[in-house]
């Protein structure tokens, strides 16, 4: 009876998941499967979950309007520059505040949190100006310095010294012992270790850097230089209005890496976050 019980309890609890999860689930579906429609049918009322006469032209526009492929390469490897950079910073930071005493160190580290209180928009006027001054307009350094600089490396060090603050200090004092130098201890005890910490600040900042909007806008000008999310806004037609079916497929090809990371690394994601003790 009890076995019966928890098998019932369990079906309940997965049902009243699954309705919570529709409208998450929907808009995605809804933009994937408008893809395949022509305008009219995607606009029609009421509307389809499934295509009447599914068709692939609009992907095929994708990338005869934009040099599509171009656009979608510079996203991936300025995300994984960026990704990189980020778990490097970020991780010799946070052992640094978690692990070094030095003197100012609270203030430091109230100084550096600040950045996380001033939004891109103030910055990125003086941001322009210097790197324009660098002659870097134009190019991806920006998209690449500013994030692994900026805030979102300010919240991943945060997580990352959250995360070092809870690793036993007996794992250094063996690894003294032994004769392992300040950086040894990071390089062979804390990082192997902070694997959770590291996965969840790698997911967060390449889905921040897939995602940038503002930086690309201000910073490129070229076509072949675009990101993904600048090119989406550019599929329009000669009057300048969106051009749907193939904006939603363009979104559709950009939705897939976000959404591989997460269902790959979820796991990792969450035990990260709750080892930090952010969660909640």
């Amino acid at each position: 009876m009890k076995t019966r019980a928890n098998r019932g309890m369990r079906l309940l609890w997965y049902g009243a998941l699954s309705v919570a999860a529709i409208p998450f689930v929907f808009p995605t579906w809804w933009m994937a499967t408008s893809s395949l429609k022509p305008v009219s049918e995607i606009f029609a009322f009421p509307p389809s979950l499934l295509p009447q006469s599914p068709r692939l032209d609009a992907y095929e526009r994708v990338f005869q309007l934009q040099p599509f492929a171009q656009q979608y390469f510079n996203s991936m490897y300025i995300a994984i520059l960026v990704t990189i950079g980020t778990l490097a910073v970020s991780s010799l930071a946070g052992y640094a505040f978690a692990r070094i005493r030095f003197r100012g160190q609270n203030v430091l580290f109230v100084v550096v949190m600040m950045g996380l209180l001033i939004p891109s928009e103030v910055t990125i006027v003086p941001l322009f100006q210097m790197f324009n001054g660098f002659g870097m307009v134009d190019t991806h350094w920006p998209l690449i310095l500013v994030p692994i600089f900026g805030a979102s490396s300010v919240l991943a060090t945060l997580i990352m010294r959250q995360f070092f603050i809870t690793l036993p200090v007996e794992l250094e004092e063996a690894g003294r012992i032994d004769g392992l130098g300040r950086f040894a201890l990071y390089w062979r005890i804390g990082l192997p270790l902070a694997k959770p910490a590291l996965a969840a600040v790698a997911i967060v900042t390449f889905l921040n850097s897939w995602n940038l909007y503002l930086e690309p806008i201000v910073f490129l000008s070229t076509p072949e230089n675009f990101t993904v999310p600048q090119a989406l806004t550019h599929f329009t037609d000669a009057y300048g209005g969106p051009l749907w079916d193939v904006q939603l497929a363009a979104a559709s090809i950009t939705a897939l890496p976000v959404l591989l990371v997460f269902v790959i690394a979820q796991r990792h994601f969450v035990e990260g976050l709750a080892n930090t003790g952010l969660k909640g």
